[in-house]
């Protein structure tokens, strides 16, 4: 079975390939449950790529030969913090990066030069006194299905950066997108106050390992992820 993807330009991560995260959901979607998606190459824009069924549980997103992501079937062995209140997550994206600072500034997600309806514009902070970045992010309509419901692969849009600001520390540089092990708990829709978090897990030369999460105004988990990010 082959299907194929176009990953738009309003999509970008950095400014000439697909956000990680985005594009890590779009392929999870031929699996079900918790899946684990690898990126081998920068997602090229406005190109078919075309998703391909290895027949040993394996999906590819491919580029002519070239494999672009891979996803298979995953576990997610992580605990989650509890998170701040929507109030908090408000606060701490006073602290995040200005326009000039950020290294992908159009990001999809996080870009601070996106606008509303345009981009997710997720910018997490740091959470005084706590060991986490996060960010208040309520969907608009650009993003849901006919029913409200947010789709899936930008759930996992909105697991990626937070887990790249939380291993940044104190340093602002480029680092990218290695792996993201993720699980949908429950869609958020159009309109509802969500808080995205992220905290470091560990870290390994130039790996970083971060856990993400998005939870409900009330506190209820929507989604969680693991993910690797690598230096550049």
């Amino acid at each position: 079975m082959i299907d194929t993807i176009l990953i738009k330009k309003r999509f970008c991560g950095p400014p000439d390939s697909g956000n990680g995260g985005y594009v890590c959901g779009m392929l999870a979607q031929f699996l079900d449950g918790i899946v684990e998606v690898r990126l081998m190459k920068p997602p090229p824009l406005e190109k078919p790529l075309f998703v391909e069924h290895t027949g040993d549980g394996r999906v590819q997103l491919k580029n002519g030969d070239a494999v672009i992501a891979e996803a298979r079937k995953g576990r997610l062995d992580i605990e989650t913090p509890d998170p701040p209140s929507f109030e908090e997550a408000r606060e701490a994206m006073t602290h995040y990066v200005s326009e000039d600072e950020h290294f992908f500034p159009t990001c999809f997600v996080c870009g601070p030069a996106r606008r509303e309806k345009d981009g997710l514009r997720i910018f997490p902070g740091r959470v005084p006194d706590r060991l986490m970045v996060a960010s208040a992010w309520v969907p608009d309509e650009t993003l849901s299905d006919v029913h409200g419901i947010v789709r899936p692969e930008f759930v996992w849009a909105s697991l990626d950066c937070p887990g790249a600001f939380a291993v940044l520390g104190a340093g602002i540089g480029p680092i990218v997108l290695g792996s993201i092990t993720a699980e949908i708990l429950k869609h958020p829709t159009v309109g509802e106050n969500c808080i995205a978090v992220g905290w470091e897990i560990a870290s390994e030369g130039r790996k970083r390992f971060a856990g993400t999460a998005l939870f409900s105004e009330t506190g209820s988990p929507l989604a969680r992820a693991r993910a690797i990010w690598f230096e550049i």
